[in-house]
């Protein structure tokens, strides 16, 4: 419930208890709608029972008495069975004036009694960069982060490396077989890319493994399990398992690589982490959990030695939790993660920021760890989300067919260079300046563009369509903030006591969605959703364009009008610049 709402409600109460004794009364409000005149709307039906009259003279008598009572409420018009209320302009200014620190408005402060939450992203295999996929991801999971701590909530930021297996062995195959000794330093090739490139080339040697035991009559299954390059990586995988030296070198050798690689791609996405868990580490973790499960009942065991838990009593199926031959899966190693981040952290409240392909994976989790008797796993939850497509179609990681998350954002800058340059805009700015502008342009439309989505849908990324400087954008809004500086180095503060100034309908809209800002914040909060944050900014900038045309300060004579059309703009730059750092977006203070 917002400030307004709260103070209507507690003015309500006696009000109605006075009328028609009503001592636990049902007060809900709504959005005025545009047609109507007033900036609230009390839904008057729950108390025509207890009055016994009609809506309207229950509304008609409720105005009345709201008016002649409560100062901030200046007017009332009936509509049916609901009570439009028209706030002063006072309570409005009196809003304006309140918000004082651009490091407070909106934000609630981490206490030592804060919920603990612990948000879950990125989670890469290091077998490959980064892509497009991963930057959703990342720029999610991070806004999800920030929104939580804007909504007062103690956050810690972790990922899974998922360094082992299979797919690693792949690119360490490879890069032994056809490397030549090629690294990092002699390639001028980003370590991840280089990890990358042998990734792809396994994948080209063994399809033409695959098809050379086709023409020699093998079918097509058998010959994807008997290609000699897949072979020799399972015996890898096996000499990794048992810590073979040289296996161990090599594996620590190629991370070494992606890691750096990585920790570079993150720093231009401008997103951390608090912690790192590595699958080579927690892979092992969760087995003792399952087997104590075993022995209190909470699983079975089938004749082949596998053991199983039964989720038919949710509707759900027997899920795998340990194999025949003892060794873990995913669900395994999963849940033994969940329980050492709970020993780690503590935390009131997880969420694992992954692609919706994982939902059943998920739901199976949190039913497993709370029949294992960890009441916090009811607290746990999936941030799932939908893929994202391209005008040229799907990606694909072994076939080196997937938009790098590297290149991506390179290309963001040159548009938004090239764009710039076109324009002229920049003419006389020195070229530091001028590349930092287009850095904070080009990945301010990439991180607006993906994060403005709801999270649940799938969504097409369009690079061009992102960087416009028109529409539901990051330019559009980053343009809208330097206008405002650009005003305030004009005109700054004057002590110019605003306290009786007039509204107009454009002024009182926008002092209005100023109104939501906090309240919006903790709804994003609750549904982890920074697409309403997104949007939000979005709507607030088109009202402050439509007050900027409307209510103009340059050819302003009242000094007392004027002052207030300033604080208007200072407040709404500073509602921007901070609902767009909680996207990871920085907004220029020249453009």
């Amino acid at each position: 419930m917002n400030p307004l709402e709260h103070n209507i409600t507690e003015a309500l109460k006696p009000i109605l208890l006075e009328l028609y004794q009503d001592d636990n009364p049902n007060i809900s409000f709504q959005k005025t709608r545009k047609e109507f005149e007033g900036d609230i709307t009390l839904v008057v039906f729950p108390f025509v029972k207890k009055a016994r009259k009609k809506p309207e003279q229950v509304a008609e008598e409720i105005g009345e008495t709201l008016v002649s009572k409560v100062e901030i409420i200046s007017a009332y018009q009936v509509v049916k069975g609901f009570l439009n209320l028209t706030i002063s302009d006072s309570y409005w200014i009196n809003f304006l004036n309140e918000i004082k620190s651009e490091d407070t408005f909106g934000f609630v402060p981490v206490t030592g009694n804060s919920e603990k939450v612990l948000v879950e992203y990125s989670s890469p295999n290091t077998n490959k960069p980064l892509h497009l996929g991963h930057i959703r991801n990342n720029l999610l999971g991070y806004a999800v982060s920030k929104v939580l701590e804007a909504s007062g909530k103690d956050v810690k930021k972790v990922q899974v490396i998922n360094d082992r297996g299979i797919h690693i062995c792949k690119s360490m195959l490879a890069w032994e077989r056809f490397g030549e000794g090629e690294t990092p330093e002699n390639s001028g090739i980003k370590g991840d890319h280089l990890v990358g490139k042998y990734y792809v080339k396994f994948d080209q040697e063994y399809k033409k493994e695959i098809a050379e035991l086709i023409a020699n009559g093998k079918s097509e299954d058998d010959a994807k399990k008997e290609a000699p390059i897949m072979l020799s990586t399972k015996e890898m995988l096996i000499k990794w398992e048992n810590n073979d030296p040289e296996t161990i070198a090599l594996w620590k050798k190629m991370n070494t690589w992606v890691y750096s690689g990585f920790e570079s791609t993150y720093k231009r996405l401008g997103v951390d982490f608090d912690k790192n868990y590595y699958e080579s580490d927690t892979y092992i973790l969760g087995r003792d959990h399952v087997l104590e499960g075993l022995e209190k009942g909470t699983f079975y065991k089938k004749e082949d030695g596998s053991v199983w838990c039964d989720l038919t009593d949710k509707k759900l199926d027997h899920k795998l939790v340990l194999r025949s031959d003892g060794t873990s899966v995913y669900m395994t190693q999963d849940i033994g993660t969940a329980i050492e981040r709970h020993n780690d952290y503590g935390f009131n409240k997880m969420v694992y920021t992954v692609g919706d392909e994982q939902n059943y994976h998920f739901k199976v989790l949190f039913l497993i760890l709370d029949k294992l008797g960890y009441s916090w796993a009811k607290d746990c939850a999936h941030l799932s989300y939908g893929m994202v497509d391209l005008p040229t179609g799907k990606m694909k990681s072994r076939e080196g067919t997937v938009v790098d998350a590297d290149d991506l954002m390179q290309s963001m800058f040159d548009e938004a260079k090239s764009r710039g340059t076109e324009r002229g805009s920049y003419e006389g700015v020195d070229d530091k300046l001028q590349n930092e502008l287009y850095e904070i342009i080009g990945m301010g439309a990439l991180k607006y563009f993906i994060l403005k989505v709801d999270p649940q849908k799938r969504m097409m990324f369009d690079p061009n369509e992102s960087i416009e400087m028109q529409g539901n954008t990051a330019p559009f809004i980053q343009y809208a903030h330097a206008r405002i500086c650009s005003i305030m180095r004009k005109y700054g503060d004057k002590n110019v006591n605003t306290t009786g100034v007039e509204l107009d309908l454009s002024a009182k809209e926008i002092l209005k969605k100023l109104h939501e800002f906090p309240i919006l914040i903790q709804q994003a909060a609750n549904e982890y959703s920074p697409a309403l944050v997104a949007n939000y900014i979005y709507e607030l900038v088109k009202e402050f364009n439509q007050f900027y045309n409307d209510s103009p300060i340059m050819t302003l004579e009242d000094e007392q009008l004027k002052q207030f059309r300033i604080d208007v703009c200072k407040k709404v730059g500073q509602t921007i610049k901070l609902g767009m750092s909680l996207l990871g977006i920085t907004v220029p203070e020249r453009m």
